[in-house]
């Protein structure tokens, strides 16, 4: 069980430079949860490792790099709030209901749309 965030006290709370690196100790755990737990997060970055050498390769702009590479890495941050969204909805109940199964839908058709996105951007780009 992953360990819970804490709030802190407004006479308490920590230094601005220990809060970033609290919140950058949690970002990295979410991570390594995402890693673990969900594989789509680990389908998508080894697509990511295959894109970033293609990306390098190819006879573009920095700017289209940016965008090639920048697209793909949309669909990592989508599919890491989609995983977020679904282990909620887990987590309320494992009974089906409609509102669960429509978030996790809305969210799925979130990543698809972030997917079409990077693939057209690829096309545009490489058809150019």
């Amino acid at each position: 069980m992953p360990e819970q965030q804490q709030s802190y006290p407004k006479n308490r709370r920590p230094h601005p430079v220990q809060r970033v690196i609290k919140a950058t100790g949690f970002s990295m755990q979410g991570l390594r949860w995402a890693w673990k737990y969900e594989q789509a997060i680990r389908q998508e970055m080894i697509v990511l490792l295959v894109l970033i050498p293609v990306a390098l390769w190819l006879d573009v702009s920095p700017l289209e790099r940016l965008l090639l590479l920048g697209s793909w890495g949309v669909v990592i941050i989508v599919e890491l709030l989609n995983s977020a969204v679904e282990a909620t909805v887990d987590r309320i109940g494992i009974e089906h209901h409609k509102l669960s199964g429509r978030a996790k839908d809305i969210g799925s058709a979130a990543v698809f749309c972030a997917i079409l996105l990077a693939a057209c951007s690829w096309l545009v780009i490489l058809l150019n």
